[in-house]
């Protein structure tokens, strides 16, 4: 009697639907009319390159392989029949009032599926039980294939899982029962706004779509998010140096220099109060400064990586010492961040510079060997198009990165939105987090082509005087320097099993810590009451990341205070407090500064 209810919910009355969706496609096309009268000619979106993804011979490469060793495929296919022959039977069985359990489920996590109605109404349990079975057998079908090699193996199973993605039936109308239920009670409203939401989001991106994450009016720089009080005690052509008010009568004597990423802001680490580590290593009694990057256009298209050296982590240091008196500090590394504090740590020892006396590393790669599935976007077809882009610009666009970087985690970035903005046609709710994923930077044409080039494609950095910095051959081996690497164990972008291997290349003494979650939500996990992560640690440092692992100490909360106990036996003794502006460096305006304004739109 309930899957009956249900399913009468579910679908509408012929003729009403007849009529709703009549006044929805009028109402639709006038939407469609007004859209294409604001757009302004030339606003294409074409890249010039048939394939700029270089996807097409990656599939030519496995249609080969599939025709030379057929018995895979069969074999394959023969289980896919088998499954679909068990599935309908089920399904009759559950049609007649049987109870029967299902062919195979969604994985632990899957979101995509959460409304009842897809267990309770037989239907839709086909067709959830259907699409399963059908991304099963595609994605078995190129993973277990022999003969390709893993370059190209890596690709297709990539783009496998795209287009397994992409047609869910949660993404289309008729068959997610959560937008047919929203339209139905709607009077197709929904559709009408999600039209509307994706003109928009078209319009946004200069004809190109830009899927809105979140509510662009709810945040502001400065006003409700990167709102640590401080100030700008220095800059040149590439960043500013932000100096951070204490919150503390003393402060440790070494100052804490933080070096993030270059392809996003800074703000990641100033988020709302409650999730700002910049705020809590104040609170803690650290004089903190930090980077923040210029968004880069045309006229910085010759900045090199080390220009970025010379004019990131060594112009802070001279300003440090000039604002503080204090040739000696702790410096932290995020992500690209990281990899930049690395080489600089190694061109250092090269020097004999002994000015950063401890380094803290967030989920950063050095051995890029193995870099997850971003390796997937580096060959030299898409090198050479993407150099291309960038020549002719000068820089490559935030938002491509963007793009790329979403399809790590399509189903949550990507597709999640498509359902949400489009179909149910709904704002995005306002995330602080997803702002700030949205508020993408440039990056200059020949620093990026020589960070693609070197650490993805040739993973140059780790060889020793592979890489010339200023005409001095690096080697990381000579970092002997205390290190606290902090990985993430779900990270798309920087794997945990890669970046393990700094402990063995390192010299000094090496903390190694694995925090649950992500690349972002692994390193922003506060202290406090709602901790979603916890953290590993161990006392010993094993060859392989697989031991290291399984002889390690669980331990619930944020790993924010281990960082803690780890960084003050490093930081010196208590010293009076500094405030911005009181050594040789004049305050220029208050954080966050305006570089951290400009935006790429």
């Amino acid at each position: 009697m309930s899957e009956q209810n249900n399913s009468r919910d579910t679908w509408p009355d012929p003729v009403e639907w007849t009529h709703m969706m009549s006044d929805v496609a009028e109402r639709s096309q006038q939407l469609v009319a007004n859209f294409l009268e604001h757009q302004q000619s030339g606003q294409n979106a074409a890249t010039g390159h048939p394939d700029p993804l270089n996807i097409g011979q990656a599939f030519f490469h496995m249609t080969q392989a599939m025709l030379t060793n057929p018995q895979t495929l069969m074999e394959a296919q023969g289980r896919f029949w088998q499954d679909y022959m068990a599935l309908w039977q089920t399904t009759t069985q559950r049609m007649f009032g049987d109870e029967t359990g299902p062919v195979i489920e969604p994985d632990q996590g899957d979101k995509r599926f959460k409304d009842e109605t897809w267990e309770q109404n037989t239907l839709f349990d086909f067709i959830k039980q259907s699409y399963l079975l059908t991304a099963r057998f595609l994605q078995e079908s190129v993973h277990d294939l022999e003969g390709l090699d893993e370059k190209h193996a890596k690709k297709v199973e990539f783009y496998t899982n795209q287009f397994a993605h992409a047609l869910a039936p949660t993404n289309f109308l008729m068959t997610n029962p959560t937008a047919l239920k929203e339209t139905l009670d709607s009077r197709g409203e929904n559709l009408v706004n999600g039209l509307q939401n994706l003109l928009n989001d078209i319009d946004r991106g200069k004809g190109r779509l830009k899927i809105s994450m979140t509510d662009p009016e709810a945040f502001e720089v400065g006003v409700n998010i990167a709102t640590t009080p401080g100030k700008v005690v220095y800059q040149n052509e590439l960043m500013q140096l932000i100096q951070y008010t204490p919150t503390t009568e003393q402060v440790y004597k070494r100052p804490l220099l933080i070096v993030p990423p270059w392809i996003n802001k800074f703000y990641i680490l100033d988020l709302k109060e409650k999730n700002s580590f910049i705020r809590w290593a104040v609170s803690q009694g650290h004089t903190v400064f930090i980077i923040s990057w210029v968004n880069p256009d045309r006229n910085l298209a010759n900045k090199t990586f080390e220009d970025y050296m010379l004019d990131g982590p060594f112009a802070a240091l001279d300003a440090i010492e000039k604002a503080t008196g204090e040739t000696e500090v702790n410096a932290i590394g995020y992500c690209l961040g990281g990899t930049l504090l690395s080489a600089t740590l190694a061109y250092m020892a090269a020097k004999d510079d002994k000015r950063i006396k401890s380094a803290t590393f967030f989920t950063t790669m050095v051995d890029f060997e193995d870099a997850g599935e971003l390796s997937i976007f580096i060959d030299e077809e898409q090198l050479e198009h993407l150099e291309h882009l960038m020549h002719e610009r000068g820089y490559l666009d935030g938002s491509e990165m963007a793009t790329t970087f979403n399809m790590l985690r399509a189903n949550d970035l990507i597709w999640s939105f498509v359902v949400n903005n489009y179909l149910m046609g709904r704002q995005p709710f306002p995330f602080d987090l997803l702002y700030w994923n949205s508020d993408s930077t440039r990056m200059p044409a020949a620093m990026h082509s020589f960070y693609l080039r070197n650490m993805y494609q040739e993973n140059r950095l780790i060889k020793p005087g592979e890489i010339e910095l200023l005409g001095e051959p690096i080697d990381l081996r000579k970092i002997e320097i205390p290190t606290f690497i902090l990985s993430t164990r779900e990270d798309h972008i920087a794997p945990w099993e890669a970046t393990y291997r700094a402990i063995s290349t390192y010299r000094g003494n090496n903390k190694f810590v694995l925090a649950g979650s992500g690349h972002i939500a692994g390193v922003i996990n506060p202290p406090g009451d709602k901790i979603k992560y916890g953290y590993w640690t161990n006392t010993r440092s094993p060859k392989t990341p697989d031991e290291w692992l399984a002889t390690a100490k669980e331990h619930s909360g944020s790993w924010w205070p281990e960082w803690q106990k780890w960084i003050a036996r490093k930081a010196g003794t208590k010293v009076t407090a500094r405030q911005p502006g009181d050594g040789k460096l004049k305050v220029l305006e208050d954080a966050p500064g305006s570089f951290v304004k400009m935006r790429t739109e």
